[in-house]
């Protein structure tokens, strides 16, 4: 049987009187403690906001530069072929 894992934190927030009242129903409807109900709300929300925020969202023509760009890239400067030159001395003789 899977534990529930300890508790070792706490958040206090002080609400309208409304807010509490639909969040106890809605806690209610999952047949969930008010603090476990809005525990699970704030962490999915965060999740989601965190996810959202290393999507990188580009327009159509930023996405067809991109995929050019990755298709056919520029050809390397001196100074980046002298440092891809040091930069597989040090990585071959190095197991």
């Amino acid at each position: 049987m899977p534990r529930e894992p300890t508790r070792t934190a706490r958040l206090e927030a002080r609400i309208a009187p409304d807010v509490l009242t639909v969040l106890k129903r809605a806690a209610e409807l999952q047949g969930r403690s008010v603090s476990d109900f809005v525990v699970a709300a704030a962490q999915e929300i965060a999740h989601r906001t965190i996810e959202e925020a290393s999507i990188i969202r580009l327009s159509v023509e930023d996405q067809r530069r991109f995929a050019e760009s990755i298709l056919n890239p520029e050809p390397l400067t001196p100074s980046m072929e002298r440092a891809v030159a040091r930069y597989r001395s040090l990585t071959e003789s190095n197991p």
